[in-house]
């Protein structure tokens, strides 16, 4: 005897339930709680020992009276102004370079892509070396050259320049979306372009860039949050110094956080960025989505 429909309609509901059951369960949990959390957490006064202590909005007012706050709010608007459109740009060529069709072209594909899995921690450690100012790599290179030393990591004029560097570093995951991108061109568009007369140069503007604002636009929006969530080069390589140069936002969080137990006020900071990284999202998708082509669909 086949089962009812109706019943067969709740057991497959109570399945597919029980599958999504963990998912929903781990956002609750590990996602949306502790968001909920840290939003009491700002309007309090807490240091992992005593009781928290409302204060209300104690917490945004300090910050706005906070001179480190701002040092680290300059210092990460800084590497974000200049480190996204280089990465943007650096990124692209890579992968332009990498889209063709020679021998062995896999292996450096791979050579590329290899920094951005090495571990964050490790690639630091490795480029505190190569800034060495007596003997790492790149100072020897320039002594080489019969250019003088450079304190890369000491010089407060040298040290956010020398992270920036380094970023670029590990550009492999974006290099991939541009190349996937640049395969996913159609030919028949360069064929039209070749038969009109346009050169290179024109149908790189006319063409590739078109159909690939897509993925530029997605790259630049998550670099930009990426950016603003640097952490780990300053606190590994630096420790926010020479004379707070390199004093991330998030390294500056995590210092009230966890070395001065501010659990209040490291929650207002967090919230503070939330608000800082929407509100910069919502302006590039307002001027610059509107530039990005979509291909009509048939």
């Amino acid at each position: 005897m086949s089962a009812r429909p109706g019943s067969l309609a709740r057991r497959e509901a109570v399945a597919g339930y029980l599958f999504i059951a963990p998912a929903v369960l781990g956002f609750l949990l590990w996602t949306a709680g502790p968001m909920l959390a840290s939003i009491w957490l700002a309007t309090t006064d807490w240091d992992l020992i005593r009781a928290p202590r409302p204060v209300g909005l104690a917490n945004v007012q300090h910050l706005l009276e906070d001179d480190l706050f701002w040092t680290a709010l300059v210092a990460t608007a800084y590497y974000t102004v200049v480190h996204v459109p280089l990465a943007l740009a650096l990124a692209f060529a890579i992968a332009l370079l990498l889209n063709v069709h020679v021998r062995a072209i896999g292996f450096f594909r791979t050579v590329y892509y290899l920094p951005s899995i090495v571990p964050a921690v490790a690639n630091a450690v490795l480029w505190v070396w190569i800034f060495n100012s007596e003997f790492g790599l790149l100072n020897l290179g320039l002594e080489t050259l019969g250019l003088p030393k450079v304190a890369w990591l000491q010089d407060p004029s040298w040290a956010m320049p020398a992270l920036i560097l380094m970023s670029l570093w590990s550009l492999g995951a974006t290099m991939v979306i541009y190349l996937a991108g640049l395969q996913g061109v159609p030919q028949h568009l360069y064929e039209a372009a070749a038969i009109d007369g346009a050169g290179a140069l024109p149908r790189f503007w006319h063409v590739t860039v078109p159909m690939l604002s897509p993925i530029i636009f997605f790259n630049l929006v998550m670099q930009i949050i990426g950016s603003f969530q640097v952490f780990t080069a300053g606190y590994i390589m630096t420790r926010g110094g020479p004379q707070n140069a390199t004093l991330f936002y998030v390294l500056y969080l995590f210092q009230n956080a966890f070395q001065y137990f501010k659990m209040g006020y490291a929650s207002a900071m967090a919230w503070v960025l939330f608000l800082i990284v929407l509100g910069f999202s919502l302006l590039v998708f307002r001027y610059v989505g509107r530039l990005v082509h979509y291909e009509e669909s048939r």
